[in-house]
């Protein structure tokens, strides 16, 4: 199934957090953090939102930063998603 997202939205997949801390500690899955790191899946078309013109400046294959509590939370074909408005991307990573 493939996720096409509408206005200004962006669909991206987290990266997997840290299993270790710097010192060589092995975290359980309840004392990771949610990453805040992910790739983009699918971008929106941009255009008229709300009025405003909007244009997509995020990519395909990008790696984003998003806000810690932005989206909403998707399962599709047993893959964990985030619909995100793009204004809720902080930066790009290289």
């Amino acid at each position: 199934m493939t996720v096409k997202p509408l206005g200004d939205r962006v669909v991206i997949k987290n990266v997997e957090a840290e299993e270790t801390t710097k010192g060589g500690l092995i975290l359980t899955s309840a004392a990771k953090e949610k990453p805040q790191m992910a790739e983009v899946i699918a971008v929106g078309p941009g255009g008229m939102v709300d009025g405003k013109e909007v244009v997509m400046q995020v990519k395909v294959g990008q790696k984003i930063i998003y806000s810690k509590y932005a989206g909403t939370e998707v399962k599709i074909d047993g893959e964990e998603l985030i619909i995100v408005r793009q204004s809720d991307i902080l930066a790009t990573v290289e």
